[in-house]
């Protein structure tokens, strides 16, 4: 392995991906995101920075899309803090992975958050809009040309910005999440989560492979946030 993660490992694949992995681990992995995305993840400070104090028309709920939604931890996570704050917000979940939108909608309900299966050009092409689009994580999974159709639905789709936050290649992050990661069994996450730093762009990468519009924004350790801001 190149412990300097000098170049994306793009042939690498994390086992929840696999069609066939085991159920019950890849449930457990879904269990334990919400763990690790609220540690780890830096949302709550993009909640903050990006969400918050976003005006809305009269009592019109802010929208949010959350593209590769997974198990759908942090669509409830944002519901919670909108609530919390008194801010009125509608978030929809998407993934087009079956197991995920089961998990998903199996979850308890929470006002606000709904799930579904869909890939994102089904929303384009059924017209939905959204004030903004978001994801977690995703942007390592993709092939170039998922990429570029991602961030082209993302601009049709969000009306005020889209943000798609994700991790940065770093032999530091790599090292600290292996051990942080030990106490995760019983799930993919250590190891996908480790194929996932693999993966993952630094921002000079990313930057090049964004079309005109998006940029490249400092996040929390280890994080970046690919954005696009209309108006």
């Amino acid at each position: 392995m190149d412990i300097l993660l000098s170049r994306r490992a793009t042939g690498d694949i994390e086992q929840m991906d696999y069609p066939d992995c085991d159920p019950r681990l890849l449930d457990n992995t879904y269990r334990q995101f919400g763990i690790i995305n609220r540690a780890l993840s830096g949302w709550r400070r993009l909640y903050n920075r990006e969400l918050r104090n976003l005006k809305r028309q009269g009592q019109a709920p802010l929208t949010v899309l959350d593209i590769g939604c997974g198990g759908g931890d942090l669509a409830v996570m944002l519901a919670g803090w909108a609530a919390r704050d008194g801010m009125p917000m509608q978030i929809t979940g998407i993934d087009p992975d079956p197991r995920a939108a089961s998990f998903a909608r199996r979850r308890r309900s929470v006002p606000g958050v709904a799930f579904r299966q869909a890939h994102s050009g089904e929303l384009v092409r059924e017209g939905a809009a959204f004030d903004v689009v978001i994801s977690n994580h995703m942007l390592h999974h993709l092939a170039p040309e998922e990429l570029r159709q991602l961030l082209a639905d993302s601009e049709i789709l969000a009306s005020r910005k889209a943000l798609h936050n994700d991790l940065v290649r770093s032999p530091t992050a790599f090292a600290l999440f292996s051990v942080a990661a030990l106490p995760f069994r019983r799930s993919f996450i250590r190891q996908d989560g480790l194929t996932s730093i693999r993966r993952s762009y630094r921002p000079a990468e990313l930057a090049a492979a964004a079309p005109p519009g998006w940029s490249v924004e400092r996040a929390w350790a280890f994080h970046q946030v690919l954005t696009y801001r209309k108006g």
